[in-house]
Parts: C-alpha cells; structure tokens; sequence
C-alpha cells in the first residue's frame, strides 16, 4: 500500500477468479507502479510471476499510453516504456508477438513498445497521477499520450513544462 502524499504510483488489478485459479489466492495484484527504482509492468493474473518486469530507469526514454484497435467497438488502452537501443525484451503478455500483428493493431506505436507494454484490462491509469510520479523520480522522462487514448491530451509532453 503506498502513503496518499506518496510520489510512488501504482495500480492493481481488479480482484477476480482469476487470482484464484492463477494460485495467488485473494491478494491484489500489481498491475503498474512508478517508483524510485523504475516502472513495474505487472503480469497477467494467471501467469503473473512469469510476465511481470521492473524496467530501470536507466533504460527508458518515453512512457507510451496508447489504445490499439480490436474487433470491439472500443479500442483496448495500453501503457509501454519505449527503451534504449540494445535493451533485451522483457517478459509479458506479448513477449512472442510478430512486428505484423503489432502494426496491424497499433501501426503508430514503435513495434518494441507494443511488444513489451502491457494492456488494461481490469485495471486503469490516472495520468494525473502518473505525471506527478514522472516528475518526482524521473523529470527527464516525457510522457507521451496518443490521441486515440486521452481526447484533447496528444503529442510528447516535457514534464518539466506540463502544468
């Protein structure tokens, strides 16, 4: 549990069956937190040890939100870090996804973003939140929104600018 003046950002999963039948009984799961060390991009419930990574800050250079299209009338949100060349991909839902299937279902998002982000679902972000944590642990990060996620908030965003 973070303290509510906490820079430290996170979120969890919504508690589901899922948790029980991916062995980890009734406890929260982490879904995404911003802190200190990086960012930790959780899992998904039913293989969540195996999926979830703590990416330094060392290696970012963008925090991505963007929505990728579905055959659903709504887009799915998804967050990702774009990293520094030469960084090994990380573990996660969409470790073993080819650069066609990314294109087709996000073509203005970097293929390594798409690969190695996370989607929410049953769970969501507060970019009020995630801002004050980007600009707590590491202002030299941007944060970039895409138009298909926040209306009326597009483009990279320098947060030492941002109000």
């Amino acid at each position: 549990m973070v303290d509510a003046v906490s820079p430290v950002y996170e979120e969890h999963f919504t508690r589901t069956p899922l948790n029980l039948l991916g062995g980890h009984g009734w406890k929260r799961l982490l879904a995404f937190r911003v802190d200190q060390y990086g960012i930790t991009l959780g899992g998904m419930p039913l293989q969540y040890r195996r999926q979830t990574a703590v990416v330094p800050w060392a290696e970012i250079e963008v925090v991505v939100l963007w929505a990728q299209r579905t055959a659903q009338l709504r887009p799915i949100r998804c967050v990702g870090v774009k990293r520094r060349p030469g960084s090994p991909a990380l573990p996660g839902p969409n470790q073993n996804l080819k650069p066609e299937m990314a294109a087709r279902v996000a073509p203005h998002i970097e293929y390594e973003v798409v690969r190695d982000g996370r989607t929410m679902v049953l769970w969501r972000i507060d970019p009020d939140r995630l801002t004050t944590a980007l600009r707590a642990f590491a202002p030299g990060v941007p944060l970039r929104f895409h138009q298909e996620y926040w209306k009326g908030r597009t483009g990279e965003i320098d947060l030492d600018v941002f109000p």
